[in-house]
């Protein structure tokens, strides 16, 4: 999830999502972290009261739906890390590469693997919502790659503290292995120490040399970036409705996370607008009413009175 938060428990509302209050000695109001710290509380607030996020931390999430944040998290991710990539010797970033440490790339990619199966590239696609903020991560990084800091620090610092109570939830509510398969996003097996790693990474952002205006701009860019997660929560949380919808209807779900995701039209248009409901599933919800049962049988009775009678 976006932003520098630290996750505590939160009794029957569910997990609550807190800014780390870890005090440092040596910073200074007019350091680089303290500035995105203080300039994106607004944001940060903003963010963790979408519903798609609030339902979340109280365990109220399906498993498509929770595939298809996984899916998000991966054009996400292998933007940002293609950028870093490129950037990873530019003066403006070199000190905030920690390949080995953060990148989530591959992880992500095991976690598909687990939902989707080893053909898991052939069924999914990126939805609207994240393809702009994908855009946006490109632009930024070949034009003022100063300003990947800004998506970096949303990014990572949020995977390890918010995202560690998140992954707890998924964990619980989809009753997922215990052996973390389907979780591989959340885990960070080269930092042992969370809180030193991003106290060094914080000590890294303070010494870069950045004036007061580029600063300001980086503090901006984290900003945007929180609304553009933003977008693609309520992107999610449009498609968790529908999901809803479908199963008070006493229809079938429009999807079942077995197969493609783009064959079923209807879902898929979910991702852009709502809609009228998938005309297949309506048939068969309707079918499946007693009333509805009930004409059809004496439908059937008239039908076959009419053949005998006819053959006869």
């Amino acid at each position: 999830m976006p932003s520098a938060m630290e996750g505590s428990e939160g009794g029957e509302e569910g997990e609550i999502l807190r800014y780390e209050e870890t005090e440092d000695d040596n910073v200074s109001p007019t350091d680089l972290s303290e500035l995105l710290k203080e300039g994106t509380k607004e944001s940060h607030d903003r963010a963790e009261n979408t519903q798609f996020v609030k339902d979340f931390l109280k365990g109220r999430i399906k498993k498509e739906l929770f595939k298809l944040a996984t899916v998000a998290l991966y054009f996400t991710y292998s933007a940002l890390e293609e950028e870093m990539d490129r950037n990873k010797d530019n003066p403006v970033f070199a000190p905030l590469y920690f390949p080995l440490e953060l990148h989530r790339r591959e992880a992500l990619v095991k976690d598909l693997k687990y939902f989707y199966g080893e053909d898991w590239k052939e069924k999914i696609q990126c939805s609207e919502a994240t393809q702009h903020y994908v855009d946006r991560i490109h632009h930024v990084g070949q034009h003022e790659p100063e300003l990947l800091v800004a998506h970096a620090y949303t990014r990572y610092m949020g995977d390890l503290s918010g995202g560690q109570v998140l992954k707890k939830v998924a964990q619980r509510a989809l009753k997922l292995p215990s052996t973390e398969e389907g979780i591989q996003f959340y885990m960070f097996d080269n930092i042992s120490n969370a809180q030193q790693f991003k106290q060094l990474y914080r000590a890294r952002m303070n010494a870069l040399d950045l004036d007061k205006n580029s600063k300001e701009r980086i503090v901006e860019e984290a900003n945007r970036a929180f609304r553009f997660n933003m977008q693609v929560f309520d992107e999610l949380d449009k498609i968790g409705r529908s999901l809803t919808e479908e199963a008070q209807d006493g229809g079938l779900p429009v999807h079942d996370g077995k197969g493609d995701l783009r064959k079923c039209p209807y879902y898929a248009d979910k991702l852009g607008k709502a809609g009228p409901g998938c005309p297949c599933h309506a048939a068969v919800a309707l079918a499946k009413q007693p009333l509805v049962q009930l004409l059809l049988a004496a439908c059937v009775a008239v039908a076959a009175g009419a053949a005998a009678w006819y053959i006869m």
